[in-house]
């Protein structure tokens, strides 16, 4: 009698529960192959685009990890589970993960923006946070920078994102300005033509846009000569020095005093 009576509970059990069961497991198998399918779209997607190394594995993470969220979410309704202890329970778990990790969770932000948006990238020189140097990795969370004194700074996304970045590689060329004090017995027209030769001659100034030459600040006990020359943004601190070392034999060597000079 008792074997009758756990046989008709099971019965209905099964009639009650069975093709919830069969439907979850229907809906299970066709989302895993949506799932899959979506994989392969966004990554070609990806691919096709040139989306971030850097970006493009993140983003079919987050997306996957969403689609089977819902998916799960999906199946507990056709089960009938309830959801409020659960959704009660997320909500909570998100609430103090967003408030532990605020400071996190913005360089995330950030960091997803820098690598959509590309305000520098990989091998540009950036000034930024009184830093300048080379942009060696962008990361999700933050940027490396190697210094031109070989030093790695790395700054957080937030900010890069939130301040002022000064990118100089982005034109493909830099002005570089150099000044030179001399007083007023030295003729400008002789200055003038004995920084041109060497301008000119320079393989790494280029010629356009054209170097400017003129006189920049008068002063009481001389005149200032500012020199605007235009150079590849890689190297700019070597040809700086470099120009400036010739600038000055060029000078000396035309007989020309330089303040200081005997």
């Amino acid at each position: 009698m008792n074997l009758d009576k756990f046989y008709d509970k099971a019965m209905d059990w099964i009639i009650a529960v069975g093709p919830r069961i069969i439907a979850a497991i229907i809906v299970l198998f066709i989302g895993i192959w949506f799932i899959r399918f979506v994989k392969r779209q966004a990554r070609h997607r990806m691919e096709k685009r040139a989306v971030s190394s850097t970006l493009a594995p993140f983003l079919q993470s987050l997306l996957i990890t969403i689609l089977y969220i819902l998916l799960v979410l999906l199946l507990m309704q056709i089960l009938g589970i309830q959801m409020t202890l659960f959704a009660a329970i997320v909500g909570g778990l998100g609430v103090a993960a967003g408030l532990a990790l605020s400071g996190t969770l913005q360089n995330f932000a950030s960091g997803i923006l820098i690598l959509l948006i590309k305000p520098f990238r990989m091998g540009d020189i950036i000034i930024t946070q009184g830093q300048e140097g080379t942009v060696t990795s962008i990361q999700v969370f933050y940027t490396t920078i190697v210094t031109f004194d070989n030093k790695t700074v790395i700054v957080p996304n937030s900010k890069l994102s939130n301040e002022i970045i000064i990118n100089t590689s982005r034109e493909g060329k830099r002005r570089m300005d150099i000044e030179l004090k001399l007083n007023y017995g030295v003729d400008i027209e002789q200055v003038k033509k004995v920084i041109e030769e060497v301008v000119r001659q320079d393989k790494d100034v280029l010629d356009n846009p054209a170097p400017r030459i003129g006189i920049s600040v008068l002063d009481p006990d001389g005149y200032k000569v500012m020199v605007n020359a235009w150079v590849e943004p890689q190297g700019f601190q070597d040809e700086k020095l470099d120009l400036q070392e010739k600038i000055i034999q060029k000078i000396k060597g035309a007989g020309i005093k330089l303040p200081g000079m005997a």
